[in-house]
C-alpha cells in the first residue's frame, strides 16, 4: 500500500493490479549528518576548506532556502556557521538572507522552524522582498531585462549559497546558483527569468539542465556576482540527509544533481492514462500554486486527455492575491496564453498559472483533494474538487488501465523511455 503526501500525512491508496508504482531509490540516511557537514566544509568539492577562504573576511553572507523547502537548516548551519566565527568573522558581521524569491517573508516562529531557534535567536536575518526595490542593484542585464541581486549579498565580503538539491520544473534542479535567481533577485529580474516566453521553452524542465536556458541563466548570473562557497544537501524520502555537497558553486551542485537523477527518475515505458499524484506534502503544499509542480510532474508521463488526481493540503488556500486572481480570471489555456503572451501584461506568479494551464489543456480531466481549496475555484478552471478520495480513486482505478501512482509527488520525476 502506498500514500499520498498530503500537509503533514499520507493519504492511504491501494494501487490496482497492474499500475507502475514511481518511488525514490531508498537512500540511507547520513549516521552523523553534522559530521558530514563538518567533513565537506573542511575537504570540499573544487574547492580550498571553508575556513581557508574565510580567513582575512570581515563580512559574510550566508543565503539559505524560504519555508517552503524542507533543507535541514538546523543541522547544516551551525556547523558552518562556526566555522566563519572561528576564522575570524564575528557573528555581529554575518547576515543570513533568506531566499523568499518573490515568496512572504519568513518571520517569528516560522523563522525559527526554518532555521533552528538558536540561530535564528543569534544571527541577523534578511527576508528577500522582491518589490522593495532599494534592497537591490543592477549587476547585469539578459536579452534586455535587468538582472538586479540583493545588496546583502552583493556588498559581503564572503558569499555562501546553501540549499536542497532535489528535482525543480524549471531549473532542472534545486540548488545550486538557483538561490542567486530568483533566491535573492528583484521583481523586474522574474520579467525575464519567469517570462511567459521563458516558461513555455521546451528545455526548462525537470532534472534537465543541458539546453535548459533557465539553468544557463542562473550560472551566468552567479558567474557575475560571484559565489565563494556553497552547501548542498540531499535528503531521502523521510526527509533525512543523504549527501552532503560543499565547495565550487557549479561543480559541487553537479555531482549532487547526478545523486537526484538516481534517486528520483524513473522511466516507464510508455504514456499512462491516468496520474494519481501529490502536491508533495507540507511544506510543499501549502498553497495551490505550489501544486503546481506536482501537476506539472505527473503530465510528464500522461497521454493527452488522460486523468490526474491530485491530493493537496493547501492550508494557504490557492496562493498569492496576483496568482489568485488569474485563476478566477482565465478559465482556459487558451484565454491565458491570449493575455499573457503579451510581456506588458507581466505579473507575479503568472508562470506557476502558466504550467496549471498547460495541464489543463494536456489532460483529459483533473481531479483534486483539498480540505482547504473551494470547490466553486476548482470547477471554473474545469477541475473537480474531490470530497471523498477513496471512492474517487476506487472509481478512476475502475475507468483506467495504464495506471501511475507517483506517491511524493513533485520530488520523484517519471521519464518515458527513450
Amino acid at each position: 500500500m502506498a500514500g499520498l503526501l498530503c500537509g503533514e500525512e499520507r493519504i492511504p491508496v491501494t494501487p490496482p493490479t497492474g499500475a507502475i508504482v514511481l518511488e525514490m531509490e531508498d537512500l540511507e540516511p547520513l549516521a552523523e549528518p553534522a559530521a558530514a557537514v563538518e567533513e565537506a566544509l573542511a575537504r570540499p568539492i573544487a574547492s580550498p576548506p571553508l575556513g581557508e577562504i574565510a580567513r582575512g573576511k570581515r563580512t559574510a553572507c550566508v543565503v539559505v532556502s524560504d519555508i517552503t523547502r524542507p533543507v535541514p537548516n538546523p543541522v547544516i548551519l551551525p556547523p558552518l556557521l562556526a566555522t566563519l566565527e572561528r576564522a575570524g568573522i564575528s557573528r555581529e558581521d554575518i547576515t543570513i538572507l533568506v531566499a523568499t524569491g518573490n515568496h512572504r517573508p519568513n518571520l517569528g516562529e516560522e523563522l525559527e522552524r526554518l532555521l533552528g531557534a538558536e540561530t535564528a535567536r543569534n544571527y541577523r536575518v534578511v527576508n528577500n522582498k522582491s518589490r522593495e526595490a532599494g534592497d537591490f542593484r543592477e549587476v547585469d542585464r539578459i536579452e534586455g531585462s535587468p538582472v538586479e541581486i540583493h545588496k546583502a549579498y552583493l556588498e559581503a565580503d564572503l558569499k555562501i549559497l546553501t540549499g536542497l538539491v532535489e528535482p525543480h520544473f524549471y531549473a532542472g534542479y534545486s540548488g545550486g546558483a538557483k538561490a542567486i535567481v530568483p533566491g535573492i533577485s528583484s521583481f523586474e529580474t522574474m520579467r525575464f527569468m519567469h517570462s511567459f516566453r521563458m516558461i513555455d521553452h521546451p528545455g526548462v524542465t525537470s532534472c534537465r539542465l543541458e539546453g535548459n536556458p533557465f539553468h544557463q541563466a542562473c550560472l551566468q548570473v552567479a558567474e557575475k556576482v560571484g559565489v565563494d562557497f556553497l552547501l548542498n544537501v540531499v535528503i531521502n524520502r523521510d526527509r533525512k540527509i543523504a549527501g552532503v555537497f560543499a565547495g565550487h558553486y557549479d561543480k559541487a551542485h553537479l555531482e549532487a544533481c547526478a545523486l537526484v537523477e538516481r534517486h528520483s527518475v524513473r522511466e516507464v515505458p510508455g504514456p499512462v492514462d491516468l496520474v494519481v499524484t501529490s502536491g508533495g506534502g507540507f511544506p510543499l503544499d501549502a498553497t495551490f500554486y505550489q501544486v503546481s509542480k506536482g501537476l506539472v510532474c505527473g503530465d510528464y508521463i500522461l497521454e493527452e486527455g488522460g486523468e490526474i488526481f491530485v491530493a493537496a493540503e493547501c492550508r494557504e488556500g490557492l496562493g498569492s492575491p496576483e496568482f489568485t486572481g488569474i485563476l478566477r480570471t482565465y478559465r482556459d489555456r487558451k484565454e491565458f496564453d491570449a493575455h499573457f503572451s503579451d510581456p506588458s501584461h507581466f505579473v507575479v506568479d503568472q508562470w506557476c498559472a502558466q504550467n496549471i494551464y498547460q495541464v489543463l489543456d494536456h489532460a483529459g480531466k483533473v481531479h483534486v483533494y483539498s480540505p482547504n481549496l473551494e470547490r466553486k475555484d476548482l470547477e471554473f478552471l474545469g477541475m473537480e474538487k474531490v470530497e471523498e478520495p477513496a471512492r474517487a480513486l476506487r472509481d478512476l482505478f475502475a475507468r483506467h488501465d495504464r495506471v501511475a501512482l507517483i506517491p511524493d509527488g513533485p520530488y520523484v520525476i517519471g521519464r518515458l523511455e527513450g
